[in-house]
């Protein structure tokens, strides 16, 4: 029954998602909530990697080679980046949702692809380094968000990033209780929806 459900699974994800190539990067959307529209979403990663090809431009040319592409879909975090796929993933309501701007977007692609590059470099993924690979990526954020006009929300979540501890900056998660509250807020807000109709 495992791996039926498993195929089932890939099966409707397939049928949920677009892709398209934007700004020369493949980007792959997998709307599973009604409240939010695919457009909206390939636009503001258009607009994200809009902000990072204007002032930025160097960062781009390297996440076009470092990355296989984006990923937006449904996550306990705003993004993180998979080395064994190459795949940066941007969760589906921090780029659909409407309450976060261009250059917060932007600053979760740079902050991932700081990432992919270490990776590249060789020099991710080494046992006690985590909370300084960490720091490079906030450090990322920062100099994108003092260089756009409207980074000031980028500006502050970097400076508070870089000011935790080791265990704060990169931390450990349990990731089936963060499934969790991801799949109990899904759930929220198609009751939600339910009793508007």
């Amino acid at each position: 029954m495992g791996w039926f459900a498993d195929a089932f699974g890939l099966a409707k994800e397939l049928l949920n998602t677009e892709t398209r190539t934007i700004r020369g990067v493949r980007v792959s959307v997998n709307n599973t909530r009604a409240d939010i529209e695919t457009r909206r979403v390939f636009e503001r990663l258009d607009g994200a990697l809009g902000v990072i090809e204007r002032y930025q431009p160097h960062r781009l040319r390297r996440f076009r080679r470092d990355v296989a592409g984006i990923v937006v879909k449904r996550f306990p975090c705003r993004a993180a980046f998979f080395g064994d796929t190459r795949l940066c993933l941007i969760e589906l309501t921090f780029a659909g949702g409407g309450q976060f701007s261009d250059a917060q977007v932007a600053a979760s692609i740079v902050h991932e692809g700081v990432h992919a590059r270490l990776l590249t470099m060789g020099l991710s993924g080494h046992p006690g380094c985590e909370a300084r690979e960490e720091r490079l990526c906030r450090q990322a954020e920062l100099e994108l968000g003092l260089a756009v006009p409207d980074g000031q929300a980028v500006v502050e979540r970097a400076l508070a990033s870089l000011t935790l501890d080791d265990a704060e900056v990169a931390p450990n998660v349990d990731w089936r209780v963060a499934q969790q509250r991801v799949t109990d807020a899904d759930a929220a807000a198609q009751q939600q929806r339910d009793a508007g109709r």
